[in-house]
């Protein structure tokens, strides 16, 4: 890519007008996009995390009802952030959350900070999330890169998949200066509906034009080589039913936890579906070092949410 007189490749303001003009039109209509709440923001970013995007948009609107600012969660108990995070999987992120909070309320007077380093110090917040929350909802040059994006600007930009700081770097320049939490979120969609890991839809996507990924693959067809089958590949090995893994047992745990009173202590002595009580008590003890889950004292099959 050729520079120009600002010193960027002469295809960054391109490509970046394709992707915004694309995006103000198909833009997913996610809740969470509607805020500049900083710490409505940092919520969505921890719930979507590990979890689909418009699954977290349903929890967030929830959980921030109960919890509209920092010191709202940093007084909670762990249970009661726990019981608000009900179906959204990945627990601990929960309490993550709540160890931020309560950071927030300590170092930064109640608000979620404004520096990058701070917001990356934070509890559960790494580089994707500091930088996400940065451009999201403070306005800054910043270039948030998840697995997503780094497929969308390494097939687009590079010949080759870049180290993560080269990347970094081109993701940082590539954000316009103006509207970076809208070229945030415009990339991200780009990554979801265009760029997927396998049979990406090229023709269609806003960047194919100056994606060299694209290029590649023109090539290959003009040269024929598109029209060589594939070669089969092996056979998937039975999955494992998700009722019979430790996922779903802890699920099923906390969710028996949730719907117990406050501080009433539930006895796991039975069997869980196909878990014999082994496996159960093998799980609670599991929980209860992670700190999720607090088991009695001289009773470890009775547990209930912590409260401390």
């Amino acid at each position: 890519m050729i520079p120009d007189g600002s010193g960027e490749p002469v295809e960054y303001e391109h490509i970046r007008s394709a992707v915004l003009g694309w995006f103000r039109v198909n833009a997913r209509p996610l809740a969470f996009r509607a805020t500049s709440d900083p710490w409505a923001i940092l919520v969505s970013e921890f719930m979507a995390q590990q979890t689909q995007a418009a699954r977290a948009a349903e929890a967030w609107e929830r959980f921030l009802v109960e919890f509209p600012t920092p010191p709202a969660l940093a007084d909670a108990s762990p249970a009661a952030a726990l019981r608000a995070w009900r179906g959204l999987g990945y627990n601990r992120r929960a309490l993550s959350l709540r160890a931020a909070a309560r950071e927030i309320v300590d170092r930064h007077g109640g608000h979620v900070p404004t520096d990058l380093a701070a917001l990356d110090a934070l509890p559960g917040v790494g580089p994707y999330t500091a930088r996400a929350l940065a451009a999201l909802a403070f306005g800054q040059r910043f270039g948030a890169v998840d697995t997503n994006v780094r497929r969308v600007l390494g097939r687009a930009l590079f010949d080759e998949m870049p180290g993560a700081r080269e990347l970094q770097g081109a993701a940082d320049e590539i954000v316009p200066a103006d509207g970076p939490g809208e070229w945030t979120h415009a990339l991200m969609d780009v990554g979801a509906t265009f760029c997927r890991p396998r049979n990406p839809r090229c023709a269609e996507c806003p960047i194919q034009p100056w994606c060299r990924y694209a290029a590649r693959s023109r090539d290959r067809a003009d040269r024929g080589s598109a029209a060589t089958p594939p070669k089969r590949r092996a056979g998937k090995p039975a999955q494992t039913p998700f009722e019979s893994t430790s996922r779903w047992l802890r699920g099923r745990i906390l969710d028996r936890l949730r719907d117990a009173a406050p501080s009433v202590w539930v006895s796991f002595a039975d069997p869980i579906g196909s878990h014999p009580p082994a496996t159960v008590a093998s799980a609670l003890a599991r929980l209860a070092s992670e700190r999720l889950v607090e088991t009695r004292d001289g009773a470890p099959a009775e547990a209930r949410l912590p409260i401390d």
